[in-house]
């Protein structure tokens, strides 16, 4: 692995979900290059075994660092939850930041000891999560929902839509009637619908969403930091995306997940950002040669 500052910092998830932590890495490390990853030839990684979602982040993990990638974010919860600890094995030299369910911050901040929780079966599943709520959910209780079929909708670029609005609502409406003033999100596609979440719950519910990607991008901060891996130059970095799904559908909805956001891109970056296609060939990661 390359530990040169000017190396880009490695990004991954199962679809778009990560680049919501992408754009918190933009906003506060503007300069630093980001190689971005979308593995959407399996989106969702939800549904899927440990085994298989170990063996899916172990060949993007090989990809990235092949691209000189010096720090790696697993941008995924059901990844960090599944393969977090099995990467930091496998690849001991490497640092790595996941992502951890911010139940610690709801506690907290739960003024009725109800949180509502939102996340995939596998993070729900997970020996992470289990720590998390068994470390910081004492006295709170947690109402959590999978949100079915919410993670495809996003994919798909649906952020506001009749559906996606109904997945929610039929998540959130039975928590607000027990009570909850606190929403974790628990998957790095659901920030994309904050907006739409924060319509549902209302302005009377004063419901606060923790969206975990600020945090996520802090600790790689700090992590690049504690090695003398920051980029020294005021220049904004790069961006590159890789997707195992469609390079062309992926790159038309960059504006709308990463257009809104000044901060971490100009509309004109968006329109320059390369999306380039990689495909699987026996749990392999490839670059697709143009035919």
């Amino acid at each position: 692995m390359q530990s040169h500052t000017a190396s880009p910092i490695g990004v991954f998830d199962s679809g778009v979900g990560g680049i919501s932590v992408l754009k918190a890495i933009r906003e506060q490390m503007p300069e630093e290059s980001v190689i971005y990853f979308g593995d959407q030839g399996h989106v969702p990684y939800g549904s899927r075994s440990m085994e298989q979602i170990q063996t899916f982040s172990e060949a993007i993990t090989r990809f990235l660092l092949a691209q000189g990638a010096k720090i790696i974010v697993v941008a995924c919860n059901t990844a960090s939850a599944a393969a977090l600890k099995y990467l930091r094995e496998k690849f001991p030299d490497v640092p790595f930041v996941g992502m951890e369910p911010a139940v610690k911050p709801a506690a907290e901040y739960t003024q009725t000891g109800k949180v509502g929780v939102l996340a995939t079966p596998a993070t729900f599943q997970g020996a992470l999560y289990a720590s998390v709520v068994e470390r910081f959910a004492n006295g709170v209780e947690l109402l959590q929902d999978t949100c079915p079929g919410l993670v495809q909708q996003i994919e798909q670029g649906n952020l506001d839509g009749e559906e996606t609005r109904r997945i929610l609502e039929e998540a959130l409406l039975p928590m607000l009637e027990q009570n909850i003033d606190t929403v974790v999100l628990g998957c790095t596609h659901y920030p994309f619908v904050i907006p739409l979440i924060q319509r549902i719950v209302g302005d009377a519910k004063r419901v606060r969403v923790i969206d975990p990607a600020p945090a996520v991008a802090k600790q790689a901060r700090r992590r690049l930091e504690a090695r003398g891996m920051r980029k020294g130059s005021t220049s904004r970095g790069d961006i590159k995306f890789y997707t195992s799904g469609n390079p062309e559908a992926l790159k038309s909805m960059l504006p709308v997940l990463l257009g809104e956001s000044g901060a971490a891109l100009s509309g004109e970056a968006v329109s320059k950002c390369e999306v380039e296609e990689v495909e699987w060939l026996d749990d392999h990661v490839t670059a697709r040669r143009a035919e």
